[in-house]
């Protein structure tokens, strides 16, 4: 939890970043998030930009944190083994910040979303296994702030976009 101070400060750094994005830079997340092995070249070209236009627009990009990695995406049916969940989490008083925290140093987590509604936050699950999903539900409903969750696991993906 000594990270804790980090974290949130990027998180803070990255929601201003994401604020200050032009419509070049916008399209280029767009088209990366399409093929992100696209080249260089294709990227500049697609944009109507140099490839030097890109490349300083990729580094800003990372250096920023609103990139932070590059990512091989797989068909459901091709990840063997893993288990996926949704949870759905209600959040006491002003605790989402902590909570949010404590949410993504949770391995299992794949993803944190905000939600309207009945529920505060949405967190996507990956785990092997039925035993491990169940130990990361119970780490997870121990963390200070947590009022309620409800627990789905995906079974199928009837429509898959883009992909």
């Amino acid at each position: 939890m000594s990270d804790l101070p980090d974290l949130l400060l990027n998180l803070s750094r990255q929601n201003d970043t994401m604020h200050s994005l032009d419509a070049t830079d916008q399209q280029l997340l767009a088209l990366l998030r399409h093929n992100a092995r696209e080249s260089i070249a294709t990227l500049a070209t697609r944009l109507g930009v140099s490839r030097a236009t890109v490349t300083n627009r990729l580094r800003r990009l990372e250096d920023s944190g609103v990139i932070v990695g590059y990512t091989v995406r797989l068909r459901p049916e091709a990840e063997t083994g893993a288990l996926r969940a949704w949870m759905s989490i209600a959040i006491e008083g002003n605790d989402a910040r902590r909570v949010s925290a404590s949410l993504l140093g949770e391995p299992a987590v794949q993803a944190l979303h905000a939600t309207n509604g009945q529920w505060d936050l949405l967190a996507e699950l990956q785990v092997r296994s039925l035993a491990e999903l169940s130990q990361s539900l119970e780490r997870i409903r121990l963390i200070k702030g947590i009022r309620h969750s409800e627990t789905s696991i995906h079974l199928e993906t009837l429509r898959a976009g883009g992909v």
